[in-house]
């Protein structure tokens, strides 16, 4: 469980990110912002790339909640909850200020989480996604599939999507595009119609 202090250090951490880029950031500015001594920051995470982590990890854990309880509201089965907790969680990253900030300034730190590994976010995220699909293969709405695969295909789609959201559709407006990942995840996922009972020849 996240304290009261590592919750104040995180909070400033992102204020200070938001303003001036993470590279420029020091634990200095983030002590200043959060009103504690630079040792008290250290003590807590020791240096400057785990406090980023876990800043990055804290985010994205809020967003896969705050998405997963939306879906709840609306969702009247396992496929339906998966495809509106990703829509919502890929559309809330896209907006966030953390990491619109990241992608505006410092886009080459994101690169790792790309093409080398998996975050502790993206590994919570793909966990999330994991056990909404086994509610959803459960329940009937979403096909038998390879979960451990599907989990991590749908995740590499999702942060394609947050990392690409500013490039601007020429044709078509934000919203359509999310309308068509919308329909594209509820394709993918849907179990398919059971066939028409058979008719025995008279």
């Amino acid at each position: 469980m996240t304290s009261q202090r590592n919750t104040t250090i995180l909070r400033a951490a992102a204020e200070e990110v938001a303003a001036v880029g993470l590279r420029r950031t020091s634990l200095t500015d983030v002590a200043r912002r959060a009103g504690v001594s630079r040792m008290t920051v250290y003590r807590e995470y020791g240096d400057a790339p785990t406090l980023w982590r876990s800043l990055l990890t804290e985010e994205i854990s809020a967003v896969v909640s705050a998405a997963d309880q939306a879906a709840l509201t609306s969702a009247r089965n396992g496929r339906e909850r998966l495809v509106t907790a990703v829509i919502e969680a890929v559309t809330r990253l896209a907006d966030h200020p953390l990491v619109t900030r990241v992608l505006e300034l410092d886009p080459e730190l994101i690169l790792p989480f790309v093409v080398d590994r998996l975050g502790s976010g993206q590994q919570l995220a793909a966990e999330r996604i994991r056990e909404m699909l086994a509610d959803g293969i459960a329940d009937g709405s979403i096909q038998e599939c390879d979960v451990a695969a599907a989990a991590h295909l749908l995740l590499l789609l999702a942060q394609s999507f947050v990392f690409s959201a500013r490039i601007e559709p020429a044709d078509t407006d934000a919203s359509s595009v999310t309308a068509e990942l919308r329909r594209l995840l509820d394709g993918y996922l849907s179990a398919p119609a059971s066939p028409p009972p058979r008719k025995e020849p008279a």
